[in-house]
């Protein structure tokens, strides 16, 4: 699937001389498919692992092996077309990178293609190490490490696991959904409609207890508020993602996880107070039950039924509205509605009661769209009077108009 940040992106991937090669060729591909143009490298270690026709056939490009030779079987076009190469490129990602690599790049070297290749390149430097053993906590490679940082190269960790040599430690690559995620945040820290700006995001239905094991909660997945939250790294933004269900979190995003309602007021409240902008995604519960079973409500024999009394729960946007008012913060406030009638009518309502920026209504009795679906079909109503009819799309997509406004606005 596409991905509108990587969408024509010139992407080098370096590749070195480690068995995790083999995820490489899965990043190169998932890369391609999601709209980059990567260029590999391989050096002569990697080449031993995988052939270069491996990288060609699944990115349709030509693979740079050898820094003399100028024709098509591995070769530069020309003498300095690794100039080209690097100055021409939006991301150089050395994936993955070997401690004898990473040597290269601190001490500037310049013998092979990806380290000349890496002295030409005006474009941000990722650099994930993956080693055997315990070679990455060695301190000739922390050193090095800490070197090309203080250059402002991006560092990505690996991670703990076991290795081929059947050792356990720190040292294995990470999966590719984690490695794109960590090439979007990357991109997106060049020039994002929303660098360095605060978004808080919310996220799922609450869930109100009942006892220790049943509570009271509705059907949002989550899904919206993950997508908004991926939208704002991609435009470059500090996320906190105040959530309420268990979905993958976006890469860079600072995650708070919360259940009930008033959980997610105070965490609403806190993190606000510093913000640029709140979107208020989650699905809060209206009730919760007035009390709570210390022990788990047992069936009766002699009960037909069980009737739980309900309390209002703290409206969170008024909440906000009313800080807003003492703080001016956040300068940007975006509501959700979920109706099941009289759609425009209810949202122009709470748009106006909760003084906010924008509200974006969807219909619930949507069949395709909303609760538990990857699309949405969404109405954006904003302060002024203004709509704007999204029709059915992916949420990633109605995610990233969503951010668009927002950046707009602020």
């Amino acid at each position: 699937m596409a991905i509108t940040l990587l969408t024509h992106k010139r992407i080098v991937l370096a590749v070195t001389g480690s068995i995790a090669v083999y995820k490489a060729v899965d990043l190169a591909s998932k890369l391609t498919q999601a709209g980059a143009l990567v260029d590999v490298i391989m050096t002569d270690a990697a080449q031993q692992f995988v052939t270069p026709l491996t990288f060609q056939s699944v990115t349709g490009r030509p693979v740079y092996t050898d820094l003399w030779q100028t024709d098509n079987s591995g070769g530069l076009p020309t003498h300095i077309a690794h100039v080209g190469l690097g100055e021409g490129a939006d991301l150089l990602a050395v994936i993955p990178a070997t401690a004898n690599t990473i040597a290269k790049l601190a001490f500037g070297f310049a013998d092979d293609v990806l380290s000349v290749t890496a002295l030409a390149a005006r474009c941000p430097l990722l650099i994930v190490p993956a080693m055997d053993g315990g070679m990455y906590s060695h301190q000739a490679v922390q050193a090095n490490l800490g070197t090309l940082a203080m250059r402002g190269a991006y560092i990505i960790e690996p991670e703990e696991g076991r290795f081929a040599s059947g050792l356990v430690g720190k040292g294995r690559l990470p999966e590719t959904p984690t490695l794109i995620g960590h090439i979007r945040r990357c991109l997106a820290q060049q020039h994002g409609s929303l660098l360095n700006r605060h978004v808080v995001i919310t996220a799922g239905g609450t869930r109100e207890a009942i006892d220790p094991v049943r509570f009271v909660s509705n059907h949002s997945s989550g899904k919206q508020g993950y997508a908004l939250a991926q939208a704002a790294i991609d435009a470059g933004a500090i996320v906190t993602l105040i959530s309420t269900v268990n979905l993958p979190t976006p890469i860079g995003t600072t995650l708070i996880p919360v259940n009930s309602a008033q959980e997610m007021q105070a965490a609403v409240l806190e993190t606000c107070q510093h913000a640029d902008a709140l979107i208020m995604a989650a699905a809060v519960a209206d009730f919760r039950p007035a009390t709570v079973a210390d022990q788990k409500i047992k069936k009766k024999e002699d009960t037909e039924g069980l009737t739980v009394e309900m309390t209002r729960n703290p409206d969170i946007l008024l909440s906000v509205k009313q800080r807003r008012e003492e703080l001016h913060l956040p300068r940007v406030v975006v509501g959700f509605a979920a109706e099941s009638e009289h759609l425009l009518d209810n949202a122009q309502s709470k748009l106006q009661r909760k003084a906010l920026d924008l509200l974006v209504a969807n219909d619930i009795t949507a069949t395709d769209a909303g609760f538990g679906s990857d699309d949405n079909r969404v109405v954006i109503l904003d302060k002024d009077g203004g709509t704007q009819r999204l029709e059915l799309q992916s949420k990633e997509r109605v995610s990233e108009i969503i951010i668009e406004r927002v950046a707009t606005l602020l």
